[in-house]
């Protein structure tokens, strides 16, 4: 039940804090003034022999006596009273406490606070009474305290804030009930959301606006303010903001960058922010001349040059210094140099903007990791954290690695923060190393949906779970439909397996297609297992195994000879072994703007089964930023070829189409087709080809638009061919005709997911191609 609160939260009680013990020492030392003939025993002490407590209702006399600590017949000082109201008004179960001397007698008279009978929230919409409730500590049955109540007003004015409503206002009110009771009433005025209007930039010169806004975790409010939650503005964040600007600016050579402020700036109706961040760039640094030198006899500082990657004329950026320091130090704990540290020493060149490099080898302290601890962690099994680190409880302690393990450990993303702290042991040389972490969700159920111009509306249901059961392990099952498609599958990794950075995959498929786009029906089964594990610092190596069961049926009679003929061999089974072996540089590579990926992989099919056939991929990635990293240039090449043996021949569930893979056709636009002599289209069925090549060539760019808008530009360049047939018996054209587009593309980056809409025009293709002007891919979730 809801009422309107009739009275406010008196401030007498308050005043009377402060203002009764200092009555209670006047009027005592009023006495003794007042009476200057008795002797200085007599005016400063008191002895009472009995004492007397009015007021009390729940709160027994007892325990009043027993705060009071005076006892029948004691001399008690003006302080010793003044003593005892502080500490039965401390109790926090009186509202007004009064210690007056009457002869031999002392009066206690207390007025108890009552006791609380309803604790309500008024003017709520956006938090549920039942999340405040949470909040304050005032609760139904306890005694009312009014310090209290004005915390729990804070505190829920608190919760209002990091929601971004700096104008809320919580007023906790009183209602008065019979046998003194109270209903506690905090009424609330939410206010609104108070978004940034606008985020400038003072100072900087190398880089724009629009790409220093890309750095921030503050986001400027677009059309899209009540979709997007990072354009509210949250004070913390400006911090996070400076601290990520510097660190913008040291990876790409500026040294001495000061972000000198962060400020935000409350409209005059107090609804919107608008905040500037001021800079000193300085100049952009490259690195000099580059040494290594040894202060340890018998450590060969020529050894250790070597594994340094660091060359002259690069830019400076402190993640290169701590690579290559890194590498140096693996090297000296595998040479058993346990207490060896690495320093580098930077000498300025100013003449010429360069850093001269010396890596300086040195012994540190010998200090040993006593034990790890690790608290925080409610659902996450402490072994999952632990395996983190690469030091163990009597190693040498590492500061360097203690650094990248709480790295590593807030990459997990199981956690919503993450601290280690290193702290002293219980001897001088050791440390103990203080894991505090925060738990986040890990799981999620999805519903989605999607839409493509090939595949129509479809929809997804999902379940994923990133640390199942607290063991870091992924868990994953999904199943989606769409107009012609049906795809289901289960997924589970364990990434640690024997306490190792061995990852297990184990994976089930079941793919099934009624496609317009062809005159057949297909049904794949498929199971899966692997094991992928490091084999230097940015390659990765991937053997797996994996069986399948490929379908071919309801051909339509009007199809090529050749699916006839596939068809008729009916459901056909395949078993093999394969590997991968993959580069990616994007996150641990030297230079901040550009970055290579490339994969290349085998599967040789034909353990026991039907199918037999070598399949080789290849996939290689560049990507780098110009103009002051407003323009990103990207080049992708990519590869397939399937070569059967054994007499085996190739089905098109075995082979390539080469959807998705050039712009500007059609779903089996492209690639071997049944045609006739005269190269026009004969049952026109796209048969796919053993080998498949493509390039990709694109640009993406700044429109002008506003950046909080998310929207880009760019052009591409495509070209390739699918080609190859084992059997090309009729008049099936399988030659390597090389096709090409261009076309432009809106990129827009949503809090729904990213959409891009790519128009393009064929420019080199074969007549019986299928073209495809437009193209728009989405996938969300809700």
């Amino acid at each position: 039940m809801r009422e309107t609160a009739s009275a406010t939260i008196s401030r007498k009680g308050m005043f009377r804090r402060v203002m009764r013990p200092t009555l209670v020492a006047i009027l005592l030392s009023s006495a003794m003034v007042s009476e200057p003939f008795l002797s200085s025993a007599q005016a400063q002490t008191y002895s009472f022999s009995n004492v007397t407590i009015e007021g009390n209702e729940r709160v027994d006399a007892a325990t009043i006596l027993k705060y009071a600590g005076i006892a029948r017949g004691e001399s008690v000082a003006a302080g010793q009273l003044n003593d005892a109201y502080q500490r039965i008004f401390a109790s926090g179960l009186f509202e007004t406490v009064d210690l007056l001397p009457q002869g031999g007698t002392l009066l206690i008279r207390v007025k108890e606070l009552p006791m609380l009978n309803i604790v309500d929230f008024q003017g709520n919409k956006l938090v549920k009474d039942e999340k405040l409730s949470e909040l304050v500590k005032s609760k139904s049955r306890l005694v009312y305290n009014p310090a209290q109540a004005e915390a729990d007003a804070a505190q829920i004015a608190e919760a209002y804030r990091v929601q971004s409503r700096l104008a809320a206002t919580v007023d906790p009110k009183i209602i008065r009930r019979s046998d003194n009771r109270v209903d506690l009433v905090f009424e609330i005025t939410e206010g609104k959301v108070v978004e940034n209007e606008g985020i400038s930039f003072v100072g900087n010169r190398a880089f724009s606006d629009r790409r220093l806004k890309q750095v921030l975790e503050t986001k400027q409010a677009g059309f899209l303010r009540q979709l997007i939650k990072a354009d509210t503005f949250v004070p913390e964040r400006l911090e996070v903001d400076k601290q990520m600007l510097r660190d913008f600016y040291m990876s790409r050579g500026y040294i001495d960058v000061q972000v000198v402020d962060a400020t935000g700036q409350l409209s005059r109706e107090r609804d919107a922010t608008f905040v500037t961040y001021t800079v000193k760039e300085g100049q952009s640094w490259k690195i000099g001349k580059v040494s290594t030198v040894s202060e340890v006899e018998g450590v060969n500082a020529a050894e250790f040059a070597a594994v340094q990657k660091m060359r002259s004329g690069v830019t400076y950026s402190p993640a290169i210094i701590e690579n290559n320091i890194a590498r140096m130090e693996n090297l000296a704990l595998r040479k058993g140099l346990n207490f060896v540290r690495i320093e580098p020493r930077l000498v300025r060149n100013d003449r010429g903007q360069v850093l001269d490099v010396e890596y300086v080898i040195k012994r540190g302290d010998k200090v040993f990791v006593e034990r790890i601890d690790i608290e925080g962690n409610t659902t996450t099994l402490d072994q999952v954290v632990r395996r983190q680190f690469r030091t163990v409880e009597g190693d040498p302690f590492n500061p360097r690695e203690i650094r990248q393990a709480a790295e590593r450990i807030r990459a997990l993303g199981f956690f919503t923060d993450a601290k280690v702290d290193a702290k002293p042991g219980s001897n001088p040389d050791e440390v103990v190393l203080n894991v505090d972490v925060e738990e986040q969700p890990t799981g999620s159920i999805s519903l989605g949906a999607s839409f493509g111009t090939s595949s129509g509306l479809g929809l997804n249901v999902g379940f994923a779970e990133t640390n199942f059961l607290g063991r870091g392990q992924s868990f994953a099952v999904n199943i989606a439909t769409a107009s012609d498609t049906k795809d289901s599958g289960i997924s589970f990794v364990e990434p640690a397996l024997l306490g190792r950075d061995l990852k297990l995959k184990l994976g089930a498929s079941y793919n099934e297609t009624d496609n317009a786009s062809a005159l057949y029906d297909t049904r794949k089964v498929a199971i899966s297992a692997g094991l992928e594990f490091p084999i230097a610092e940015q390659s990765r190596f991937e053997l797996r195994y994996k069986a399948f069961q490929d379908t071919i049926s309801n051909v339509d009679e009007d199809a090529s000879t050749l699916l006839f003929e596939e068809e008729e061999r009916g459901s056909e089974f395949g078993s093999g072994l394969g590997y991968t072996y993959s580069f990616d540089n994007r996150v641990t590579g030297l230079n901040p703007n550009s970055s290579l990926l490339f994969r290349f992989g085998q599967d040789f099919v034909g353990l026991g089964g039907d199918a037999k056939y070598v399949q080789t991929s290849a996939l290689a990635v560049a990507e780098t930023k110009i103009f002051n990293e407003d323009v990103t240039l990207r080049a992708i090449f990519e590869g397939g070829a399937i070569n059967s043996f054994g007499g085996y021949s190739t089905r098109v569930t075995d082979r390539y189409f080469g959807n998705g893979k050039i712009r500007g056709f059609d779903t089996n636009g492209i690639g071997p087709r049944d045609v006739d002599v005269d190269g026009h289209t004969g049952t026109g069925d796209a048969l796919g080809g053993n080998f498949y090549a493509t390039a990709k060539f694109e640009a993406e760019f700044p429109l002008g638009l506003p950046e909080e808008y998310g929207i880009t530009g760019g052009v591409f360049y495509d070209m390739g061919t699918v080609w190859g047939l084992d059997n090309t018996g009729g008049f099936i054209d399988d030659d390597a005709h090389l096709r090409a587009a261009v076309g432009l593309s809106i990129l827009w980056t949503t809090p729904i997911g990213p959409l891009r809409f790519n128009f393009s025009n064929a420019v080199k293709k074969e007549s019986y191609d299928k073209e495809q002007s437009f193209d728009l891919t989405i996938a969300t979730k809700f």
